[in-house]
């Protein structure tokens, strides 16, 4: 049985900023080889996918697709030919993998200031659906529910646990990368007055060598 230990646990210290939480992050996580198992194509669609917020969707399209197959699964009728709960309960086991690929990757970008907002913020919105598709499994057993229900149980801990550490991700990467905007647009209007002065100053001293050149008469030397 896979289990992790959460990395998400809220930080409630004064002044709990970028450190506190990136030890937050860092300090639970599983190796990064989970043994999640995946096609060629999903392989290819996460080896393709580098960007950080392009990576973190491909994670929960991954884990989306287990939970869509699990629930299709579970009201199938019982064949004894077949070790449904078996299978379902590696679906689970596949679900908590691709979810501690995806802590590992976050706190990878993270810890190299990858700007994962826009990844965040999916996990954000389809991470708590998925959440509540696993209670309602939960909640509705099925015939094979005996035999799944600890990776289920760690199933809702883990998704509970990367939402937690999400939205403490997701607050400070604003905070700290709107700061950043805000300074590069700073530059860029300080930059900007920069040149306007220059070339005020310059159009002020052409006008000033005209004016000089205007009153001269032709001939004269500065020495007369």
């Amino acid at each position: 049985m896979m289990r992790t230990e959460g990395f998400g646990r809220r930080c409630l210290a004064p002044g709990c900023g970028f450190l506190a939480l990136l030890l937050i992050f860092s300090a639970r996580l599983a190796p990064a080889q989970t043994g999640a198992s995946l096609s060629d194509d999903e392989a290819d669609k996460l080896r393709d996918a580098q960007e950080p917020s392009e990576r973190i969707g491909v994670y929960l399209a991954l884990m989306q697709a287990r939970l869509d197959r699990f629930e299709d699964f579970r009201h199938r009728a019982v064949n004894a030919k077949y070790d449904n709960a078996g299978y379902l309960d590696d679906l689970l086991k596949d679900y908590i993998a691709l979810d501690v690929e995806l802590k590992n990757w976050i706190d990878y970008q993270y810890q190299h200031q990858g700007d994962m907002r826009g990844g965040l913020q999916k996990l954000l919105e389809r991470g708590p659906q998925q959440l509540l598709a696993l209670r309602h499994v939960q909640e509705a057993p099925d015939p094979y529910a005996s035999r799944y229900a600890d990776t289920l149980h760690d199933a809702i801990d883990q998704i509970s646990d990367t939402l937690d550490g999400a939205t403490q991700a997701f607050a400070e990467q604003k905070k700290r990368l709107g700061e950043l905007k805000r300074e590069e647009k700073a530059d860029i209007a300080a930059a900007k007055e920069r040149v306007k002065e220059e070339k005020k100053r310059t159009k002020e001293e052409k006008k000033v060598r005209k004016k000089e050149g205007k009153g001269r008469i032709p001939g004269e030397s500065d020495e007369d």
